[in-house]
């Protein structure tokens, strides 16, 4: 019997390693870079996914078309978020994280969003 018992422990333990390594190798972790550092060098980004973080410069939403710039301490990019649902704490001057497309449009740099993501703002109110 505690052979038995041994070798279920043995199996339960190794399929526990196993889904563990799985579910590890199955993420695909993203750096999540500034507006400063993505403007410093676009050309590296263009037409790659970019995760970048910034603020939303007051003034700059615009409903036609669905854009509005995310600003760093120097440099800002205009974001395209016509393919993107807008979430509940976005609003102008807070700090989000947008994932899109780099693109080159017409002499200036475009984020195409795929997602857009912001902090909860109670957790940033005093």
């Amino acid at each position: 019997m505690a052979g038995t018992r041994r070798t279920r422990l043995a199996l339960v333990f190794l399929s526990s390693i196993a889904a563990f390594t799985l579910m590890m190798l199955s993420v695909d972790p993203q750096t999540q870079y500034t507006v400063d550092e993505l403007m410093n060098s676009p050309n590296d980004f263009q037409d790659s996914e970019v995760f970048v973080r910034g603020v939303v410069a007051n003034g700059s939403v615009y409903s036609d078309p669905l854009t509005f710039q995310l600003d760093g301490s120097g440099s800002s990019v205009v974001v395209d978020y016509s393919k993107s649902p807008v979430p509940d704490g976005f609003a102008e001057g807070r700090t989000i994280a947008v994932r899109g497309i780099l693109s080159y449009y017409n002499g200036s740099w475009v984020l195409e969003s795929s997602e857009i993501q912001t902090g909860c703002p109670s957790k940033y109110e005093a």
